[in-house]
């Protein structure tokens, strides 16, 4: 790949680091990465993706622009209320990084499009708020022997692993969803907005890491932070023989789409 000197002088920050240099660069720019949720996890993710030149970065989101999802979204902007999330966020990438496409699904994913939308990509982030959609990302993922980041936050904590083929998924340390209400989401029990910040931007880390083959990805690790003491933790993990997607005898063969009532401030039968 040859490099024009406004290319040059863009990403000359990464063509010094002895880790990444020209060759990382190339390929951060060939390099493909889905971002499933373009919240608070995605906003942040987005932007460092897309600063950093990653060639092609996926964005799947249903939802519209609220007014309560500027406070840690910040991909979004206030006339950006009532756009879509996949066409507001695109608009952003395009104006920081000319050089990125953006491809976007303005859909959900379930059990019949999640594999067809993620099998041209060569990283996907969870930028999800619920447990149906991680629970799928997974086994999606799994199946399809794609690496993918796991991300959750609430109040002032969040929690990370990255999957890649043969290492601890998420089921391995979470085999099922909770049952319907035992844990709360960000709109019933709120959420710091720079704890966002601080996950999503762990995962376009994770992602770049990847694209560029260097240094240590949270696999078979899962780190959680506490934002309040500014405290972090890794809990070495390992795959769980009885996993029922990757264990010595699964019992998923197909992916499904798990029950998940979503509550919101507003009205309890509306999603956030």
């Amino acid at each position: 790949m040859n490099f024009n000197e406004e290319q040059i002088e863009r990403y000359s920050r990464h063509i010094i680091l002895k880790d990444v240099g020209v060759e990382g660069q190339e390929k951060m720019m060939a390099g493909k990465v889905l971002i499933i949720g373009t919240g608070g996890l995605g906003a942040p993710a987005a932007l460092y993706l897309a600063a950093a030149g990653v060639g092609v970065i996926g964005l799947v989101d249903a939802d519209n622009v609220e007014l309560s999802n500027l406070q840690r979204q910040v991909i979004h902007f206030t006339p950006d209320v009532n756009k879509p999330k996949v066409i507001s966020a695109k608009e952003k990438i395009e104006a920081i990084n000319p050089d990125v496409k953006v491809v976007t699904y303005h859909t959900k994913v379930f059990s019949e499009n999640i594999t067809g939308i993620i099998k041209d990509y060569d990283f996907v982030i969870d930028g999800t708020d619920n447990f149906a959609a991680k629970f799928l990302i997974n086994d999606a993922c799994v199946f399809a022997a794609k690496p993918f980041s796991h991300g959750a936050i609430l109040r002032f904590s969040g929690q990370t692993i990255t999957y890649v083929p043969g290492s601890t998924c998420y089921r391995c340390i979470f085999l099922t969803p909770p049952p319907t209400d035992a844990v709360p989401n960000c709109s019933q029990a709120g959420i710091l907005g720079a704890v966002a910040g601080m996950l999503g931007t762990i995962q376009a880390t994770e992602a770049l890491k990847f694209l560029i083959k260097k240094g240590e990805l949270l696999q078979n690790r899962l780190l959680t932070f506490d934002a309040l003491d500014m405290k972090f933790r890794e809990v070495a993990v390992t795959r769980n023989p009885r996993c029922p997607i990757c264990g010595e005898n699964p019992s998923i063969k197909k992916l499904i789409d798990e029950a998940q009532p979503v509550c919101s401030l507003k009205n309890k039968n509306k999603k956030t």
